[in-house]
């Protein structure tokens, strides 16, 4: 592995710009990969049927494999992008828009969210994952009346 490949020259814009990628491409290893070993990957705002926290970088491999191998949802875009550069410099933000379809042609969505992440040595230790739950609901109504499965 090069100097630049390695997760201690990754910036935290470098590790938020490869966690959107990780999403684009469904990719739970990817995504994992980020994380601390002992990383903290919090939802604030969680939904039924979703958990409030995944503790450790292979539970949030195994959550996210379960939720995207579930999920017929596809993600096509991460939208209306704002990164905000904190005091701390290992915290970054992230504003996105997560805009997406359902198969065969069933529906499209938008997800606002917006992610505090703090990354150390190149790697993720705490994420805090806020999404819009009314449009995280709205979502489950569209999948449910296409009826094509779980949703994201």
């Amino acid at each position: 592995m090069s100097e630049l490949q390695s997760p201690l020259a990754r910036t935290p814009r470098e590790v938020l710009s490869r966690y959107h990628q990780a999403m684009l491409d469904k990719s739970a290893d990817d995504l994992a990969d980020l994380y601390a070993e002992d990383a903290v990957h919090e939802f604030p705002f969680s939904s039924p049927g979703f958990p409030s926290s995944y503790e450790g970088r292979e539970e949030v491999r195994a959550g996210y494999r379960a939720a995207w191998g579930a999920s017929p949802v596809r993600v096509e875009a991460i939208e209306g992008m704002e990164i905000h550069e904190t005091a701390d410099p290992e915290v970054i933000i992230g504003e996105h828009v997560v805009v997406g379809a359902l198969p065969a042609g069933s529906g499209t969505f938008t997800v606002p969210g917006v992610l505090i992440v703090r990354v150390h040595d190149g790697l993720i230790t705490r994420v805090r994952d806020y999404m819009d739950g009314l449009a995280v609901t709205g979502l489950r109504e569209l999948m449910a009346k296409a009826a094509v499965g779980p949703s994201v």
